[in-house]
């Protein structure tokens, strides 16, 4: 098992099912595990009515397999669910090109999750605030044996802090932040359940009444970090020098870092192969979403979250920091048998382990963006796959769906009614082009 290796040359030009016998062939994952990524094992219209209401019905992504990936030193595979062409190559090369300086170094920090408890009506404000300071190691006792599974874990209350807030429609207000460790959970409900307990004490305590009571998605003291470091020589390929691929990647982080504009498609890049592994190991990728652009923001600017520069020995030196709460145990992470397959297929023990994954994707992916920009432009690599799109919706099938492609790619046309022309020329029983 620790001699497997994430370089899997040639992965990609093997039809689908000989991938999948691949991964099976070399023990990153059992038959049976084929079967829940394969639909019909995965989730059913069954299963999915335990999980949502009114379903009618399951909806289904394709889920690649990011290669190349060296995190912390250990070789991973990672699962992306994702439906825009390139996320998954993209990832993949970058993830190459960083082996040459050792892979990715990542960390996260304790699984600290914020709920915040909302009071209002207080007739002495100041003074309330101070005596729910007085009274912390109180109040966290209150929630002591609340649940005794996650305490048994190591998890549990840690801290509390209080903050006044003032509004036209409200006037001042007082919020507390309950500090909660939910160990390998995305801890929405545990935060959840000891708001809710916490609530009547805080009333008793500051004679205000209680209105919101539930967790924030700016997750950040539950941050995840990773860096890269690449030597220049290795970003070199066709006409651009290792110097030229660096310095352009810096001057487009640059970019992102100086204008809101440009960090907003920035931070989506960074996101698309965030979300992607999110949504394959049965995360909440629209919490991590709303905690990313949030902290990016954080300063009071909305800024790009990442970071690109050059070292003393001219090496190329990328960062990513943001909130990641990411859970391998309760909700669809256990639920979903996709998702079950998904994390057995990175491997991963702790919640801890999986962001750190998780944050070094979305470095990848980000690199992979600003080297195409900087370099020959976002369209090439992702118009040549938006090309065999294009050819199935025209009605391809079989080998004309790459035909019409490689057609369209070399025109420099991709476009539904062109797709539409070479599917009929194609399909002529007088053409040449079918013999």
């Amino acid at each position: 098992m620790t001699n497997r290796s994430s370089r899997l040359p040639g992965f990609y030009r093997l039809p689908w099912a000989q991938r999948r016998q691949r991964l099976v062939e070399l023990g990153w994952l059992e038959p049976e595990d084929l079967a829940a990524l394969g639909g019909a094992q995965g989730l059913t219209p069954e299963l999915a009515d335990t999980m949502i209401e009114n379903v009618v019905g399951v909806f289904g992504l394709p889920l690649g397999i990011a290669t190349n990936f060296v995190v912390n030193g250990r070789e991973v595979l990672v699962p992306m669910a994702v439906e825009e062409p390139s996320i998954v190559a993209g990832a993949s090369f970058m993830a190459k090109l960083a082996r040459a300086g050792g892979g990715f170094r990542a960390h996260a920090t304790e699984p600290h999750m914020i709920g915040q408890i909302q009071l209002v009506d207080l007739p002495d404000p100041y003074a309330a605030r101070l005596r729910v300071l007085e009274a912390k190691d109180q109040l966290l006792e209150a929630l002591r044996g609340l649940d005794p599974l996650l305490e048994r874990l190591g998890g549990g209350p840690r801290d509390l802090e209080a903050r006044l807030l003032q509004h036209p429609r409200l006037g001042m207000f007082l919020v507390v932040h309950l500090v909660y460790d939910v160990r390998d959970a995305m801890g929405a409900n545990a935060v959840n359940t000891a708001c809710e307990r916490l609530a009547p004490h805080l009333e008793a305590l500051t004679g205000g009444r209680a209105v919101l009571r539930i967790l924030s998605n700016l997750a950040d003291r539950r941050l995840a970090r990773a860096w890269v470091r690449i030597p220049a020589d290795a970003l070199a390929f066709e006409g651009f020098t290792g110097p030229q691929v660096r310095d352009g990647i810096v001057a487009a982080w640059a970019f992102a870092a100086a204008d809101p504009y440009r960090a907003a498609t920035h931070n989506k890049g960074i996101m698309n192969g965030i979300d992607a592994v999110l949504i394959a190991t049965g995360n909440d990728w629209r919490a991590v979403e709303a905690g990313a652009h949030a902290y990016a923001a954080r300063h009071g600017r909305y800024t790009s979250l990442s970071t690109w520069e050059v070292d003393a020995d001219g090496a190329l030196v990328g960062t990513l920091e943001l909130p990641l709460a990411v859970g391998i145990v309760g909700g669809a992470t256990r639920s979903h048998p996709s998702a079950r397959a998904a994390l057995k297929l990175m491997g991963v023990r702790t919640a801890r382990e999986l962001a750190e994954i998780v944050v070094a994707v979305g470095l990848a992916q980000n690199m992979a963006a600003l080297r195409a920009l900087a370099t020959e432009g976002i369209q090439r690599g992702h118009m040549s796959l938006h090309a065999r799109q294009i050819a199935m919706a025209a009605g391809a099938t079989g080998d004309l769906v790459e035909r019409i492609a490689r057609q369209m790619v070399a025109e420099g046309v991709i476009r539904l009614d062109r797709a539409q022309e070479l599917l009929a020329r194609y399909r002529s029983s007088d053409d040449p082009a079918t013999a």
